[in-house]
């Protein structure tokens, strides 16, 4: 294969150029210099000869989806986007580190450094998924190193809304990373394809090799995607993994989504049990939220916890309870849990599709200057807006519409503690890979394991909830509503 020569760096103002960290088929990245404030940046210039009205839009896309989330400590930061004078587009990034795409190919990574990059990304995945927003290119090679250690997801460049794609969309996909669903072209991606590549990653980080990589083998693309939609996942040859991480990775890696985690935020909680399991403190999940607190484990009031975010703890089943907020003034909400195939005989729901043809990612630094401590709530307002405009109906982790076949919740029984309100009802019969589905009259929701689910409700402010049992992507029929008034102000 020819290399290209690289592009001349653009004159910018106000940046002073250093050197080339990096090229791709699209964009160059290159160290420069910023003159006020005085700092390192990476900034990612589109190459000449590929900017057409439809690369400047995608570029324009990955600089508005990056910047909205890169308050996350786990998403790269965008310091600015702009046109260079001879009409190149650019973005002005944090400077990064790209050592831990090629450093698990060369040496065993701890499991628990491992758990706490898992943890991390997952949370920033978890964050853009609730902004509507799928990355849709998750693998080590996007996962970037902070000045302090800390790991960032880079490259939304073939990022979509949940609510704005199109049957006909196409994207680019890594092979290795990509789900089973992806490569047969049933979907370009849903938030079940992205829990799959997130396993697929940690996999990889483990292993030093992707999950169905053969080390001396043939990897052609076409074989890589026979075995990626046919083969099991293969054992992990390692003496220090716990078997409860590879049972983890193994769901996440399911060829049937609707066996796999339903939420990245599930993902997490495996990943935080597997910590507590091996004695160390779960590491903390930053997870955006809006006034109400979803997440796992007991979490205080927002009154007590300023930056709002979600923070984990080591928990095991029976302390496994969510607290959410109660609301004021409910609002509906976009929310981004989609799943969908487009097979004949699937079950379909609302669509989660690639907006297409993203610009390939230029290897190499990346930017982000250091790391904000817990972050502050972000607003849904855009996915809620894209929605209406489009006409397009929320998605969710499950088929619209009833199951008959499947147990119903009959028993929903509700305790009020204070200012918080904690409901409670009985096993209707589970099946292994089932889960509930919760969801709060304002319209926020929910899936969890457990039987227990709790709402911190100010005094005489009424919260109500039903549940559904979910399985395998579909809804069982909802219980009845449930409603209790908080008693402290």
């Amino acid at each position: 294969m020819v290399q290209r020569r690289p592009s001349t760096p653009p004159i910018l103002p106000g940046f002073s150029h250093v050197r080339m960290l990096g090229s791709g088929g699209f964009a160059d990245v290159f160290l420069y210099e910023q003159n006020m404030p005085r700092r390192q940046v990476a900034v990612k210039v589109m190459l000449a000869d590929v900017v057409t009205d439809h690369v400047r839009q995608m570029f324009q896309v990955e600089a508005n989806v990056m910047a909205q989330l890169s308050s996350h400590p786990g998403i790269l930061t965008v310091y600015q986007a702009s046109v260079s004078a001879d009409g190149r587009p650019y973005l002005v990034m944090e400077l990064c580190s790209p050592r831990l795409g090629t450093r698990f190919r060369s040496e065993s990574i701890p499991v628990l450094e491992v758990l706490r990059i898992g943890v991390q990304v997952a949370s920033a995945v978890e964050t853009a998924h609730r902004q509507g927003v799928l990355h849709r290119d998750i693998k080590p090679s996007n996962i970037l190193l902070t000045a302090f250690g800390h790991p960032v997801l880079s490259d939304f460049g073939i990022a979509s809304t949940l609510s704005a794609a199109h049957d006909d969309d196409t994207v680019g996909m890594s092979i290795p990373w990509s789900a089973p669903e992806v490569l047969l072209d049933e979907t370009s991606g849903t938030v079940q394809s992205e829990v799959w590549s997130l396993g697929a990653t940690l996999y990889s980080l483990l292993a030093g090799r992707s999950p169905f990589e053969l080390i001396g083998g043939v990897n052609t693309p076409q074989e890589l995607v026979g075995r990626i939609t046919r083969a099991r996942v293969p054992a992990i040859d390692r003496v220090d993994l716990p078997a409860s991480l590879l049972t983890v990775l193994r769901r996440s890696l399911s060829r049937d989504p609707g066996k796999r985690q339903q939420s990245v935020l599930e993902l997490i909680r495996d990943l935080q049990r597997v910590e507590a399991e091996m004695g160390v403190v779960a590491t903390q999940a930053d997870v955006t939220v809006q006034e109400w607190a979803l997440g796992f484990g007991s979490y205080p009031d927002t009154a007590h916890n300023p930056n709002n975010s979600v923070e984990s703890g080591a928990f095991d089943d029976a302390d496994a309870r969510t607290i959410v907020r109660a609301l004021a003034s409910p609002a509906s909400t976009a929310t981004a849990y989609g799943r969908r195939r487009r097979t004949a005989a699937a079950r379909t729901a609302a669509a989660a599709h690639s907006v297409g043809n993203a610009p390939a990612r230029a290897p190499g630094f990346s930017g982000r200057a250091g790391r904000r401590g817990a972050i502050t709530a972000v607003a849904f307002a855009a996915t809620a807006l894209a929605v209406v405009a489009l006409g397009v109906a929320a998605t969710f982790v499950a088929v619209q519409g009833d199951n008959d076949d499947l147990p119903r919740v009959s028993n929903v029984e509700a305790r009020v503690d204070g200012g918080t309100v904690e409901f409670s009802w009985s096993d209707p019969g589970l099946a292994p890979g089932d889960s509930y589905q919760v969801r709060v009259a304002d319209g926020a929701e929910t899936f969890q394991r457990t039987t227990q689910f709790s709402v911190a409700a100010p005094l005489n402010a009424r919260v109500c909830v039903s549940v559904r049992v979910v399985r395998e992507g579909r809804l069982g029929a909802a219980s009845d509503e449930k409603c209790a008034t908080g008693t402290q102000a």
